[in-house]
């Protein structure tokens, strides 16, 4: 799950088949006592419908519990924690951070900082496109060191540079609205 509406349809879907929880946050819902196999296969299914899943393993929840406090800190929040990554995640979910790091590599094939800096960039890109934030301050936001920084690590992913990036973007803003 990624959003409010996600958890506003799972929670829909869980009062619809009378499953009672104590929580329910992005990408994961604490189902209180055990589900039968049918229930547990008909709230699966209306999931499906939605795009949504149940994962019942361990680690395969803890992954996207990473991913999903990543994203929301990335991408929901104007504040990074004062904090590094590494402890900010430990203690959002009280596992030692060389066990995350290591179950998150195994499983997706990139470190969690790759995964970081990946979504981080996704996050410049969005505020390059809004056109309201000069690198610098964008640089800022995302907890880089300089606006020379952010433009390195983008080029690295996108093969572009920050004012690249934003001169394509333009031209094709303009070649858009000259379109209509």
């Amino acid at each position: 799950m990624v959003s409010l509406r996600c958890k506003i349809m799972v929670k829909s879907i869980a009062d619809i088949h009378h499953i009672n929880f104590s929580g329910i946050d992005l990408g994961y819902i604490d189902i209180d006592g055990e589900l039968d196999e049918t229930k547990m296969k008909l709230f699966n299914d209306d999931l499906k419908v939605i795009g949504l899943e149940i994962l019942d393993e361990h680690e395969a929840i803890l992954i996207e519990k990473i991913k999903h406090i990543i994203i929301e800190m990335v991408h929901y929040t104007d504040e990074l924690p004062i904090l590094t990554f590494s402890d900010y995640l430990s203690d959002k979910l009280q596992y030692d951070y060389n066990y995350l790091s290591n179950l998150f590599s195994k499983t997706k094939g990139i470190t969690i900082q790759a995964f970081i800096i990946n979504q981080k960039i996704e996050r410049a890109k969005e505020l390059i496109l809004y056109n309201q934030l000069n690198f610098t301050k964008i640089a800022f936001l995302l907890n880089y060191s300089s606006a020379g920084h952010l433009s390195y690590q983008f080029k690295k992913i996108t093969g572009l540079t920050c004012s690249e990036f934003k001169k394509i973007a333009n031209e094709k803003n303009r070649k858009a609205l000259n379109d209509l």
